[in-house]
């Protein structure tokens, strides 16, 4: 068994073709599929069936592709820890929870692509739990979230404090106090958001018993708040980056308490050059 073979697995398993495979190993397609029935006589198991003319990881193999990533995730760390001046380079694997990625990061994201030309950043968005799970995994490098109950083997650091605010249509009537929101549609995100927790915090301390349409996306909720279907709770980074295409009357209220914005990674990666050199860019521009 080689670290090539390992590659083989990872970069089949993604991209569901030996073809395309190949392309991103820069080799012959004939010699994946050799090295991989070489693997598989050695593990003694299929780890991929064929389904028309992809191919699917089996069950098997996506036991043996969780093994793959964390070896070859430990192969990165050990050549970065040996070499912890060098130039930050190679891929950044990131995930952001949809507020953040649509809102304060694609600033931070063209500055540290200006600072660090050698990094290939990608980047994928998900809730919390999904990209804990990845980070568990080792499949993404660090993770930009808005929890604060973390799994053991996650590290973290508090980047800023989010504020939150309430909007309705323009053309609505205002809400001037939570009573009024006595009849309204509320929309959010489904169950397990921080910021629906925290709208439901709010609404429980002003003894508001309403309920709450869930739709897993900024843009649907704004667009119907901004046509007069009801009103949301959104983050403030979310009201920005939508404040020029809709149009939405927005409320402050003291006791919407803010939501901690933090970036996780795995404890057991403990030097990984491009993701500290992004750590430490974000803590310059975000941290409290």
């Amino acid at each position: 068994m080689e670290l090539a073979q390992l590659k083989m697995v990872r970069a089949v398993a993604r991209t569901g073709s030996i073809a395309r495979a190949a392309e991103q190993l820069h080799c012959v397609p004939s010699n994946i599929t050799n090295r991989l029935k070489q693997l598989e006589n050695e593990l003694g198991t299929v780890l991929f069936n064929r389904i028309g003319r992809g191919l699917k990881i089996s069950p098997a193999g996506e036991i043996f592709l969780g093994y793959s990533e964390r070896i070859l995730a430990l192969v990165d760390e050990a050549k970065h820890a040996v070499d912890g001046q060098a130039e930050p380079s190679g891929l950044l694997r990131l995930g952001s929870i949809e507020s953040c990625a649509g809102g304060r990061l694609p600033p931070l994201l063209a500055q540290y692509h200006r600072r660090y030309p050698n990094v290939s950043v990608e980047l994928t968005t998900g809730t919390w739990s999904q990209l804990f799970e990845e980070l568990q995994h080792q499949r993404i490098d660090g993770a930009l979230v808005a929890i604060d109950h973390l799994p053991a083997k996650l590290q973290q650091t508090v980047l800023y404090r989010e504020p939150l605010v309430l909007i309705s249509s323009a053309t609505s009537a205002p809400i001037r106090t939570p009573g009024d929101l006595q009849g309204q549609n509320l929309f959010m995100w489904p169950t397990g958001c921080p910021y629906r927790r925290a709208l439901e915090n709010w609404l429980a301390r002003h003894e508001l018993n309403l309920p709450i349409t869930g739709y897993a996306s900024w843009g649907t909720i704004i667009g119907c708040v901004s046509v007069g279907a009801g009103v949301s709770l959104i983050p403030q980074g979310v009201l920005e980056r939508y404040s020029q295409s809709a149009t939405l009357t927005v409320q402050r209220f003291d006791d919407l308490l803010p939501v901690d914005n933090r970036f996780v990674w795995h404890r057991d990666v403990t030097r990984h050059n491009a993701r500290d050199a992004f750590a430490q860019l974000l803590r310059e521009k975000w941290a409290t």
